[in-house]
């Protein structure tokens, strides 16, 4: 079994792997740590084992230059032969961009025994210190250089880098401060259900015997239908936390018609002040093939080209495309427009739900415009992503 642990702090991570070994007290832990190399092409990635048995912690305690997901696919394969029922906890540092890094891990290259025939994987556990969590989903003017699926940085807002990584758990453990910090905890316990509604959030603080933190080392069922890979299709069905809790609340959007871009553009400052976090993909007229994916954090919007929709008789697409997304594609199919659509969660304080449906509603296109048709559209001012552009901008 493969367990895996990240944190936005170095003590929130301690603390998350502390709980897994009260949880299973023989796993091996191998920690992980990467660093840029200027001077080359590939980073320095460090590997520190402990726990397990002792013969494997010499062989791992080292490091070595060349692509994280392929240095470690190498460790944990090395690992499986020679303990095939071994518990491996794989602790990530705070600058891998989780769910890309995981899709490279365990993919398979060719001529190689796939991961997965030796693992099954435990929940993605990420220790979050709350006071760090509210700074960073502020911090919009500085960058932030993570690791993902190939072996350079790219580079986030920390806005952007503390948003995913949450998003990328099953569970999350909050780490609790003193009496004076009760405000601040609940409201990102508040904020951390509506980042990722179907994680499991669990507080430091609370005792807990072996028993109940079984959930942290259980394999997890929904790997087996949905790898890592799948969970990175940009078209990916809308996730929500109903109501209010601690003035923290979700708006889901949503429009069969293409948007307007000049009108989007001018609708965003009305819209944009309260989000903490957005996430989903637009259908925009001026690029109406194009799948645009919408991110923000913070203060920080990015639209960005992510694919083409899904055709009508596009059999090698559909074939790539991953089981949930034919599936949504086949639920939302329209007889002439396919699969296309705007969809968007909206993640914030006092956002306005109708304020901020009435102000999106206003962008697309109307009737009219809509008769148009798709020719007509690509020549609409686009002060978002340029007009007939491929490239992503803003």
């Amino acid at each position: 079994m493969l367990g895996l642990v990240s944190g936005n702090t170095p003590e929130a991570r301690g603390r998350v792997l502390d709980l897994l070994r009260r949880a299973s007290p023989d796993a091996l832990v191998l920690s992980v740590s990467v660093h840029g190399d200027e001077a080359g092409p590939y980073p320095f990635v460090q590997r520190f084992a402990a726990g397990g048995d002792g013969r494997w912690r010499a062989s791992l305690s080292q490091a070595a230059t060349g692509d994280p997901a392929v240095i470690i696919r190498q460790d944990l394969g090395a690992i499986a032969r020679a303990a095939p029922c071994s518990h491996v906890v794989l602790a990530l540092p705070d600058n891998m961009d989780t769910l890309p890094f995981l899709a490279e891990l365990w993919r398979t290259p060719l001529g190689r025994t796939p991961l997965s025939d030796h693992y099954d994987l435990a929940p993605l556990v990420v220790g979050v210190d709350p006071g760090r969590l509210l700074s960073d989903l502020r911090c919009v003017h500085r960058a932030a250089h993570i690791f993902g699926d190939h072996p350079h940085t790219v580079p986030f807002t920390l806005a952007e880098a503390a948003a995913r990584q949450v998003e990328a758990a099953q569970v999350m453990v909050l780490r609790e401060g003193g009496a004076e910090d009760d405000g601040r905890l609940e409201g990102s316990r508040a904020l951390l259900a509506h980042l990722n509604p179907s994680a499991m959030i669990l507080l430091d603080g609370e005792e807990r015997d072996s028993a109940s933190l079984t959930p942290l080392t259980r394999p997890d069922s929904g790997w087996a239908a949905a790898g890592p890979a799948d969970r990175l299709d940009v078209i990916a069905p809308a996730i929500r936390r109903r109501g209010i809790d601690r003035g923290v609340a979700s708006v889901l959007w949503r429009s069969r018609r293409p948007l307007h871009p000049q009108r989007l553009a001018e609708c965003l400052p009305r819209i944009m002040p309260a989000v903490v976090r957005s996430r989903g993909h637009l259908w925009v007229a001026t690029h109406p093939d194009a799948v645009i994916s919408w991110r923000s954090a913070g203060r920080h919007l990015e639209l960005r080209q992510a694919g083409s929709w899904l055709e009508d008789g596009d059999t090698g697409a559909w074939r790539a495309a991953s089981p949930e997304r034919r599936t949504l594609a086949s639920w939302h199919w329209h007889d002439y427009y396919g699969e296309r659509r705007n969809e968007i969660v909206f993640t914030g304080a006092e956002l306005g739900e109708e304020r901020l449906r009435a102000a999106l509603d206003t962008a697309v296109l109307d009737d009219r415009e809509l008769a148009l048709g798709a020719d007509h559209w690509t020549c609409l001012p686009d002060p978002l992503l340029g007009t007939g552009t491929q490239g992503p901008e803003g």
